[in-house]
């Protein structure tokens, strides 16, 4: 069942919402101001050097096979600068799981350090261009202006150890002063839940 969960899961994506203008690597991210897991409001404006923007949730089986990787990139690079900060982006009719109360319950089992926001009328995501859970945005703070950097996978094996980290090289890169070797690749997950329009 886990591994029908999971071909679902890399599969569907391929006929999920694609119509998205979001950003692109270069881009300036507009602002936002959206509630964590702790009832607080976090904003974009609160990360002065930068941050590791990941849309994520509760029920996808590739997202929670990364969810210990995420936590480790929380914990090698919020001392540095590029805190990891979590968005569920899930239309919580179609996904129960992903509902607020189960998300703080998950933050709290799994001891989440970094913040876990709702995206509730998805407005967030669809800026971003988000279209997988997980779907990673690296953005760095210039001149007070967060600039897209990276956008894509955590890294290239979702089953076992990866031989590229590319969020990792990303942060690196820019911690040195440099420009990411890679600044996109495809991000493999599920297939966001985006609310239907009439």
């Amino acid at each position: 069942m886990k591994l029908l969960g999971k071909l679902i899961c890399v599969l569907f994506p391929l006929m999920a919402f694609t119509g998205s203008n979001g950003y692109e690597v270069g881009d300036s991210v507009e602002g936002f101001k959206l509630k964590n897991v702790d009832g607080k409001m976090v904003s974009l404006s609160d990360y002065k050097k930068g941050a590791i923007v990941i849309f994520t949730c509760n029920t996808c089986p590739v997202a929670k096979a990364y969810e210990q990787r995420i936590i480790a990139l929380d914990k090698k690079y919020r001392d540095k600068g590029y805190p990891v900060v979590a968005i569920n982006p899930n239309d919580v009719s179609q996904s129960p799981g992903d509902s607020f109360e189960e998300m703080q319950k998950r933050a709290s089992q799994k001891k989440y350090a970094f913040p876990y926001l709702i995206d509730e009328d998805q407005s967030v995501t669809r800026r971003f261009g988000a279209t997988r859970t997980p779907h990673v945005f690296v953005l760095e703070n210039k001149s007070g202006k967060h600039v897209v950097q990276y956008i894509g996978a955590i890294d290239n094996n979702q089953n076992g150890e990866p031989d590229t980290r590319f969020v990792e090289d990303a942060v690196e890169s820019l911690l040195n002063g440099k420009v990411p070797a890679t600044t996109f690749t495809k991000a493999v997950g599920c297939g966001i839940k985006f609310r239907k329009t009439t």
